[in-house]
């Protein structure tokens, strides 16, 4: 059985859909598809990595990063 001790925990960021993805690019829909939001003002929990830093990038006028988590 593994134990999870002297793992550091990967930091997490809160982010919201503040806007929707109507009227955007296919691309960008797709961003926020793999981002995991389906409806307007849903929060999701994803860790906080150069790859999720990289999408939301792509779509800052979309998104709201509410806050990191430690």
């Amino acid at each position: 059985m593994a134990s999870n001790k002297g793992k550091a925990k990967t930091p997490m960021l809160r982010i919201k859909q503040v806007r929707s993805g109507i009227g955007c690019s296919p691309k960008q829909r797709l961003v926020l598809k793999g981002l995991g939001f389906r409806k307007l003002n849903q929060i999701v929990l994803r860790p906080d990595t150069p790859e999720t830093r990289g999408m939301i990038a792509k779509i800052p006028h979309l998104v709201k990063v509410i806050e990191a988590e430690k």
